[in-house]
């Protein structure tokens, strides 16, 4: 009999027939050569069908775990499967870290880089901008490599890749000297101010997150995220454009615990217990939820916003919370920041996907226009042919999904409806 298996949310039912979990790489190898129809599950915590197939699913999670630290330079070899989470107090304990994390340290490496997965930050690509390297093994069970100085030319197509190419094992990742952050919540900043001084809101911090409800024209929380080393001009204040700065730890949901939130109050911790949102020691909700996300020209924060504004009446019934960062242009052919410095508009909302499905197509239609991409491992529904002319290496990325898997071992139908053979 087969078992049944969700995403993390509960909202999608996988139609996958078995779930493969190989403890070696020739095991792994083995299964992907013959199988004619495959799909890498990460964690979980996608809440599309990204990851389901008609044929099965594959985990690398039971792969060894061991890191390989590059004696050569700041870098080092991640197995796929693992966690950020389990990685970074691994990583600090040898001295190092990497630039940003996402609000969730729950999520595997592998599947959040594969997906575009990003924190904050003015200076911060997306979590994929620290793969230098990555293996994978391709629809014939070979292993191959792809190295971004190697192999240019096609490197920046294999990272943000929705597991399209083949089944990542582990990839490299680039490494900054470990360091500390402050982190400190602000309550009820006017979108007057916001308006009026973007750069400097967002640049308060190595990590900057605004939230609201959308029931009024402020936002709820900022939290700031702040280098104890960096010398910049920047104190926390009682006041700051318009702002209060809290008292005691929040939590970015009103109503809930912060107990399962990082550190506050300007209280000094290493990178990864400041840079997440929520500690690794939580779950940070029990999955009742839905989420999507668009990123659009950073130029364009002003008009993202007015945008949502105009359909809050419809948003602010059906949504938990929603979250605005700001990301960094990168060079990754899928990466929703690929070219552009970015906003983005993060959406938690219930999980009632008949009452969302109709506020999401209200957003999607009031930020068409502004070109935002969406989040490849949420809830979207933006037509194939208007996301195809938002991605300028789409075609490029189509002729890479044929050259490693021309039968289309690895395709599935969102894959199928927006990189159509």
């Amino acid at each position: 009999m087969t078992e049944t298996r969700t995403n993390w949310a509960g909202n999608v039912t996988f139609r996958a027939g078995r779930l493969h979990r190989p403890d070696t790489l020739d095991e792994l190898r083995k299964l992907v050569a013959g199988r004619s129809r495959l799909r890498t599950l990460g964690t979980g915590h996608s809440f599309n069908r990204l990851a389901d197939t008609t044929g099965d699913q594959v985990s690398v999670a039971g792969l060894p775990a061991d890191l390989r630290f590059d004696p050569a330079g700041p870098r080092v070899r991640v197995p796929a499967g693992l966690r950020y989470g389990d990685l970074v107090a691994r990583l600090h304990a040898a001295g190092w870290a990497l630039p940003n994390l996402a609000s969730l340290p729950h999520i595997s490496v592998a599947g959040a880089c594969a997906t575009g997965t990003h924190g904050s930050g003015d200076r911060n690509g997306g979590l994929a901008t620290s793969v230098s390297a990555l293996r994978l093994v391709t629809a014939d069970g070979d292993l191959v490599t792809l190295d971004r100085r190697a192999d240019p030319d096609r490197f920046p197509g294999s990272v943000v890749a929705l597991g399209a190419l083949g089944v990542v094992v582990d990839l490299t990742l680039d490494l900054v000297p470990a360091f500390d952050l402050r982190q400190y919540v602000y309550q009820d900043l006017p979108r007057a101010e916001l308006d009026a001084h973007q750069a400097e809101v967002f640049g308060a911090g190595h990590s900057v997150s605004l939230f609201t409800d959308w029931t009024g024209p402020r936002f709820n929380q900022v939290w700031i995220k702040r280098r104890v080393d960096d010398p910049g001009p920047w104190q926390p204040t009682p006041r700051w454009f318009g702002a209060t700065l809290a008292d005691r730890p929040l939590h970015p949901v009103p109503g809930m615990s912060a107990e399962n939130c990082t550190g506050q109050l300007g209280e000094p911790g290493p990178w990864y217990a400041r840079l997440p949102h929520f500690r690794l020691e939580f779950t940070p909700s029990s999955g009742e939820e839905l989420q999507s996300e668009y990123l659009l020209p950073r130029t364009r924060m002003t008009e993202a916003l007015d945008a949502v504004d105009r359909v809050r009446h419809l948003v602010a019934p059906v949504l938990q919370i929603s979250e605005i960062r700001t990301v960094a242009a990168d060079d990754l052919w899928l990466s929703p920041s690929y070219g552009r410095d970015s906003v983005a508009i993060h959406f938690t909302w219930v999980k009632d996907p008949e009452a969302v499905a109709p506020v999401l197509a209200a957003v999607e239609r009031e930020l068409a226009g502004l070109g935002a991409r969406p989040h490849w491992g949420k809830v979207f529904a933006v037509p194939a042919a208007e996301l195809r002319d938002r991605y300028d290496r789409h075609g490029d990325f189509l002729d890479l999904m044929r050259h490693f898997d021309p039968a289309g071992k690895f395709r599935n139908e969102l894959l199928d409806t927006y990189f159509p053979r």
